[in-house]
């Protein structure tokens, strides 16, 4: 597979780090990838990852966006473009986990979506509940210096049972290249609630990575899953009380618009 290729696969860690009331932390191993919606048909010839069909690693359009067969990336450049954002021939791309073996679960898929310039132009943050529901932040990219960008937005989504509502999140993304970091800061008015981030080295795809891929985290999904059900076992345990889930937002898209982010 050359090198040429924007998608890639990025092996490093997560960290959950809850600061009250009660104080728990977890870091494991996992391997992402980002892939480049404009490459899908390309990726779809390695042996071992497949598009919209069972393999070793695959990726299936139907778990991202609204979950029909509308090609995905028309469904985002849609969505941009119903919020005023033109992206022309721009690029998008999705850091997320793909399917290993058939399953698949997404705490959080980002969607990094480019201009013609190659200039980042908006970021959407397609979040997932165990709830097999999901809702999206679509937030503009501000250009500013250096390589990191920071956006902010009010939670409207329920994910963790054991956070409430009335919380707002301060996400510091570096976008991907040789690394990516995704550093989200969640806080409620009296302050910081929980640090969750994903780092991450780049690897070149190839028949040869996405086997030692497979090898280095073979039952990911089923880690990613267990880790959620068994942290939460935790908190539980630790004299977490269980906060009431709310009817989900009628549209499956919250615009965060820059007042909004200046105001958190």
């Amino acid at each position: 597979m050359s090198g040429s290729l924007h998608s890639a696969i990025y092996c490093g860690e997560v960290m959950h780090q809850r600061l009250k009331p009660a104080k728990h932390k977890f870091v494991y191993k996992v391997s992402s990838w980002l892939l480049d919606l404009d490459e899908l048909e390309t990726l779809d010839t390695l042996r071992f990852f497949s598009v919209n069909r069972f393999n070793l690693f695959s990726f299936h359009t139907k778990d991202h966006g609204d979950g029909s067969t509308t090609p995905l990336k028309e469904q985002v450049k849609a969505l941009l473009r119903d919020n005023n954002i033109d992206l022309g021939a721009g690029a998008i791309r999705i850091l997320c986990y793909p399917r290993i073996l058939g399953y698949v679960f997404n705490p959080l898929s980002v969607f990094y979506c480019y201009n013609e310039d190659k200039e980042l132009a908006a970021i959407l943050y397609e979040v997932s509940n165990t709830f097999n529901q999901r809702h999206s932040y679509l937030i503009p990219v501000e250009k500013a210096p250096g390589n990191v960008i920071q956006q902010a937005c009010s939670k409207h989504f329920y994910v963790s049972p054991f956070i409430p509502m009335e919380t707002h999140y301060q996400f510091r993304m570096t976008p991907p290249n040789d690394s990516v970091a995704v550093l989200i800061h969640q806080t409620d008015p009296e302050g910081a609630i929980l640090n969750a981030t994903f780092t991450g080295q780049r690897i070149e795809i190839t028949e040869k990575t996405i086997t030692q891929t497979f090898w280095r985290h073979p039952l990911m999904t089923m880690k990613v899953i267990a880790g959620i059900h068994w942290e939460a076992l935790q908190l539980w345990r630790k004299g977490m009380r269980l906060q009431p889930r709310p009817t989900p937002p009628k549209h499956r898209i919250s615009l965060v618009q820059q007042t909004e982010m200046n105001s958190l």
